[in-house]
């Protein structure tokens, strides 16, 4: 008699849905993990954890391990920074307080991003842009493909080049709260925070150790090692300061819509070896020999 075996564990800790800037609902995003090989997912939303609920139901049914989390926007030395919460209670007040005051920190984003793009004469653009974010709050995907159906630009390349992307008018940067601020929000609620993609942010190799460095002087605990579309040298890179500044390791894909062959869920480099990953740090550790 043959004894089933578990199957290894597939662990994508970084994804986002519609409800924030992804393409795919909260179970259309879990459904796809499942048919992925996924065995343990973050829905990782910007600013919000809206979905999360959504996504546990079907997470539940497909017998997918739901690991609580966020993306969290804030402010490190004057340059946006995206700290990824995990593991945390959702309904803890003082974070619901300060996700919400993040969301209206978004709307806010949003509206002076429609008012720097009215130039283009596009009627009722922040009306449309939100129409695409499912009448939730619009990020600059939404406001490009706004653009798109206007015939103002012919696709997301041309209008984050033209319009959205970095440096342009619809690049807004403003409102975000400190470093230390968001890593406390997400230290209170029991979760551990995690640095976003580092090599994502342009930095010289000097400055991101600086960055980590006071990420954890705040109570940061994690750096998010191993991404969708890296590099083996960002990999080695980001694995040496990982067991430098002695941060457990996260990795995640980063989805947010299918088709991109860079980028889907629980396609993700394997971690280095001598690391110290951060699931075996959750409330409930994750075995990744066997699901």
């Amino acid at each position: 008699m043959t004894i089933p075996q578990a199957r290894p564990a597939c662990i994508d800790l970084h994804c986002h849905s519609r409800i924030s800037d992804g393409a795919l609902t909260p179970r259309d995003l879990i459904l796809r993990a499942e048919a992925n090989g996924v065995t343990h997912l973050a829905l990782t939303d910007h600013d919000t954890i809206g979905g999360i609920e959504m996504a546990r139901a079907v997470a539940e049914e497909v017998g997918i391990t739901l690991i609580t989390g966020i993306e969290l926007s804030c402010v490190w030395k004057s340059l946006t920074i995206h700290i990824v919460g995990l593991d945390f209670d959702p309904d803890q007040p003082e974070f619901v307080a300060a996700v919400a005051e993040q969301h209206d920190n978004r709307w806010r984003r949003a509206r002076t991003i429609a008012d720097r793009l009215e130039k283009l004469r596009v009627p009722d653009l922040l009306a449309k842009a939100t129409a695409l974010a499912d009448d939730d709050v619009p990020g600059r995907p939404h406001f490009a493909k706004a653009l798109i159906e206007a015939g103002v630009v012919k696709d997301m390349n041309q209008a984050f080049k033209r319009h959205l992307g970095s440096g342009k008018p619809g690049d807004v940067k403003a409102f975000w709260p400190e470093l230390e601020t968001v890593v406390g929000w997400i230290r209170q609620a029991g979760g551990l925070a995690v640095i976003a993609h580092p090599r994502k942010y342009k930095m010289t190799a000097t400055k991101l150790r600086s960055l980590v460095s006071d990420f954890g002087r705040c109570g940061g605990r994690g750096i998010e090692v191993s991404t969708s579309g890296q590099s083996s040298g960002d990999l080695g890179f980001l694995a040496e300061l990982c067991r430098r500044e002695k941060m457990l390791a996260s990795q995640g894909s980063d989805f947010h819509f299918p088709g991109a062959a860079w980028c889907e869920l629980g396609v993700i480099p394997d971690l280095p070896e001598g690391l110290d990953p951060i699931w075996q740090h959750f409330k409930t550790p994750v075995n990744q020999a066997g699901a």
